[in-house]
């Protein structure tokens, strides 16, 4: 079983206006409410690609459980942590512009991360875990090594999709994938990475510290897959950018999705990044058929070590 985490979940208010008018009154001409977070998105995209996958993480309230509602009413299995307070609402305002207004979320305890551990604790060596966004302001900033050294322990295996020091700090707990963009990576050594060439010593710098594969996202430029072995260099298919919102999490379950198959990283890789340009050419997370439209444009180049 594949397990996604959001910590940090959110009810997703999206109102569309013609202008917007500030200390004045507003009318909306199109309103949208999804459940938001990087961890929901994956278990969305892994249903969609006949994944059966159990979504975890913290909610509260009457927005917990709508989200929680919402994701059963796709098929998706949930064992949310219940908290005191409402999981947050975050208002997305699309006008001549866009602007978000991100709510920071209930109060966590040390009794609420604790029963999220159990939950850890019971997953076995046959399990995935994905742990994907940031954490809340009220949770100690070990929360990712705490649950990677969980995993460790269990010989569970395990994904991160975050940034920064949440990101480095797992790294030589031996996550099984890593995905920062270039932006990302170039934080993590202080430097600035632009092309798929610059950005292989790096992933290898990271292969050295612990990570078992990493595929670094460089939006139109491709996309990189480095593990021991090898570098695999990908074109990433022609189209319109729509939103980048979920592009990395369907990169994160396309691999996932592919690689639980048929246990090959390279076509685990060519449909990661045939599912992030899915999700990044459409309104909305990718789908089966958008992803198997663009397999063909994506080419992979092999340099091995």
């Amino acid at each position: 079983m594949i397990y996604t985490l959001t910590l940090n979940p959110s009810l997703d208010y999206i109102v569309e206006l013609e202008q917007v008018t500030l200390g004045g009154l507003n009318r909306t001409k199109k309103e949208t409410k999804l459940p938001g977070g990087k961890g929901i998105n994956v278990s969305q995209v892994l249903k969609r690609l006949d994944l059966t996958n159990k979504a975890l993480g913290f909610i509260g309230g009457f927005t917990g459980d709508y989200i929680e509602n919402y994701l059963k009413s796709l098929q998706i299995n949930t064992d949310f942590v219940r908290v005191d307070g409402d999981t947050r609402i975050n208002v997305k305002v699309k006008s001549e512009s866009e602007t978000e207004i991100n709510a920071s979320g209930p109060s966590l305890t040390k009794e609420n991360f604790e029963a999220l551990k159990q939950k850890i604790y019971k997953l076995t060596s046959e399990d995935t875990l994905v742990l994907a966004g940031s954490i809340p302001s009220t949770m100690p900033t070990t929360t990712y090594e705490q649950l990677a050294e969980i995993c460790n322990e269990k010989g569970i295996k395990f994904v991160v999709d975050a940034e920064g020091d949440l990101l480095k700090k797992v790294i030589p707990l031996q996550p099984f994938l890593i995905k920062p963009n270039h932006h990302e990576l170039g934080d993590l050594f202080d430097t600035t990475l632009s092309t798929c060439e610059e950005v292989i010593p790096y992933g290898r710098e990271l292969i050295k510290q612990g990570a078992q594969n990493v595929i670094v996202s460089l939006a139109g430029e491709g996309a990189v897959l480095i593990n021991n072995d090898k570098a695999i260099i990908a074109t990433v298919p022609k189209g319109e950018v729509k939103s980048s919102v979920g592009a990395g999490d369907s990169m994160v379950a396309g691999f996932l999705a592919t690689y639980e198959k048929n246990k090959s990283i390279e076509e685990a890789f060519r449909f990661s990044v045939a599912s992030g340009s899915a999700t990044a050419f459409s309104i909305g997370l990718c789908t089966p058929e958008k992803i198997e439209s663009l397999l063909p444009q994506v080419k992979l180049e092999t340099k091995l070590f």
